[in-house]
């Protein structure tokens, strides 16, 4: 789930075997220098838009996930607001490559509160490239319940709060 290069919304179905629904939570206009952001999303095109999402399979949430648009990117690909980014990129068909940049131990309170579990959580972020250039760039947080499916995880210190 973390270094995969495959859609983590495709993973959760198939490990579940419930579609994935998608709950936006917030989408919205964000400074390219926002503090808590992955370096890497200096690297797209102002103005940008934030997009987070609560990712559920029947009665359990299994991740949280935000990314970061060029506000005329996420017109084009992000239409249907409630479908996962891999389908709305997939759409038409062409090639997109991702390049995972990061992994961390995160802790939040919300976090605690929405996974019904205690942090630490496993997180990744990584970038989407099409033509060679950074399309989108996302973070996910996964929920520990998803251990169930793919058994225990060792967690060490937190390494990041997300705020």
């Amino acid at each position: 789930m973390l270094l995969g290069d495959g859609s983590p919304t495709r993973h959760l179905q198939l490990l579940t075997g419930h579609e994935v629904q998608v709950t936006v939570i917030a989408m919205e206009s964000v400074p390219t220098s926002e503090e808590t952001a992955p370096i890497e999303v200096k690297e797209l095109i102002p103005p940008l838009l934030k997009r987070q999402v609560w990712l559920k399979c029947g009665s359990h949430t299994l991740a949280w996930a935000e990314s970061w648009w060029n506000q005329n990117e996420a017109k084009q690909h992000l239409q249907n607001k409630s479908q996962p980014i891999w389908s709305s990129l997939t759409q038409g068909r062409s090639e997109l490559f991702r390049e995972v940049d990061g992994l961390a131990l995160v802790t939040a309170k919300w976090l605690e509160i929405e996974f019904g579990r205690a942090g630490p959580f496993w997180s990744r972020h990584y970038r989407f490239f099409r033509q060679e250039r950074e399309l989108t760039v996302i973070r996910e947080v996964f929920s520990p319940e998803l251990e169930m499916w793919l058994g225990p995880v060792p967690r060490g210190e937190a390494t990041k709060t997300i705020k």
